[in-house]
């Protein structure tokens, strides 16, 4: 749940390339690198302790609906498997917490941002999505880059004025030093937190979403809720 949010529309798709069909700006910059993380550290504390990466709807665990939601090759997927766990996973490269005070979902978005220091260009931007969004919209990348090619440092999707921070748009740059920082003091303890400090554009799906797009799952009646809306889904 969250904060208030505004509209935006955006134009990138995948990895590291355009939409071919979208007219160019007079004076566009080249598009900006994407790579993906989806964060599954969460130990479903409040759902008998039962990882929500594996938890299954219509067939399909939420972290393969997920992926499915991102329309890329699989194998340029990061997960983030959390504290302390390394995890195989069949989907991407699984990534565990780094050693740091930094917990929660940060983490993981750390742990991603740290793991493509060497292979990616520090302009580049980190999408993170959350595992327990099965119903994630298929433009999510392309308009929540649509700011950051525009100069914004990051960008939250929101629906109906709640914000959902996990699923954001970052720059690698403003990630990277984060860890070192945190060992040296008070760095933002959240997505939330990290997000405000950057000022992120707030980018509302509601004009395009009856539903709530980034629905969750933190309880038993979130889970009878999706399970439902699946049953009733021709995703």
């Amino acid at each position: 749940m969250g904060d208030n949010c505004c509209r935006r529309r955006g134009t990138v798709l995948g990895v590291g390339w355009r939409n071919p069909f979208a007219a160019p700006a007079a004076s566009e910059a080249d598009p900006l690198n994407a790579y993906f993380v989806i964060l599954a550290g969460g130990g479903g504390s409040r759902l008998g302790h039962v990882r929500k990466a594996e938890i299954r709807l219509g067939g399909a665990s939420l972290q393969e609906r997920v992926a499915n939601r991102l329309r890329i090759d699989r194998s340029a997927i990061l997960i983030s498997t959390g504290a302390g766990l390394s995890i195989p996973s069949a989907i991407g490269t699984a990534l565990p917490d780094l050693d740091t005070p930094i917990g929660g979902p940060l983490a993981g978005i750390l742990a991603a941002a740290a793991h493509l220091r060497h292979q990616a260009s520090t302009d580049s931007v980190l999408l993170s999505v959350a595992v327990d969004t099965p119903f994630l919209p298929e433009d999510f990348a392309s308009r929540l880059m649509e700011p950051l090619e525009h100069g914004a440092r990051a960008a939250k999707a929101c629906w109906r004025g709640n914000a959902y921070p996990t699923n954001a748009a970052w720059r690698l740059a403003d990630l990277q030093d984060l860890p070192e920082q945190a060992s040296a003091g008070p760095v933002a303890p959240s997505p939330r937190a990290l997000l405000a400090q950057l000022g992120a554009v707030s980018v509302d799906w509601e004009a395009t979403h009856a539903s709530d797009p980034f629905a969750n799952l933190n309880t038993l009646a979130d889970l009878i809720d999706l399970s439902y809306r699946v049953q009733g889904s021709s995703d």
